[in-house]
């Protein structure tokens, strides 16, 4: 797993932590990208409106949130581009507790269902 802070020290910036949970603060501008990296099951919360492309594997998502949001993000591991003409800002809530997988649920934490955040 590819710590954000590590790959992109440049644009992550530890806000809090504790056993249970880390705050990540993330700030880049148009045109800025980041190396790929990882996010537990996390909460992001917008604090500007952002338009930006994330990279995982083969597949790619483009993203335009406005500020203000709280949106779910499953573990993933991404790479990304501000693709706007808008600085993007946002805190990452992870969750350090395991994910509890349903029975039958095989999808490796690296390739969520979603790429990006989630509306739910």
């Amino acid at each position: 797993m590819a710590d954000p802070i590590a790959v992109n020290p440049q644009h992550y910036r530890l806000v809090f932590e504790n056993d249970r949970v880390r705050v990540l603060e993330y700030s880049d501008g148009p045109g800025d990208t980041t190396g790929t990296h990882s996010h537990p099951d996390s909460v992001m919360v917008t604090l500007s409106s952002f338009t930006r492309r994330l990279r995982s594997g083969d597949r790619e998502a483009d993203v335009e949130l406005r500020a203000g949001q709280a949106r779910w993000l499953d573990a993933q591991e991404h790479s990304g581009t501000n693709t706007g003409s808008t600085p993007t800002h946002c805190l990452f809530i992870e969750l350090k507790e395991p994910h509890v997988e349903s029975p039958g649920q095989d999808e490796p934490a690296t390739q969520a269902a979603h790429l990006g955040p989630a509306d739910s």
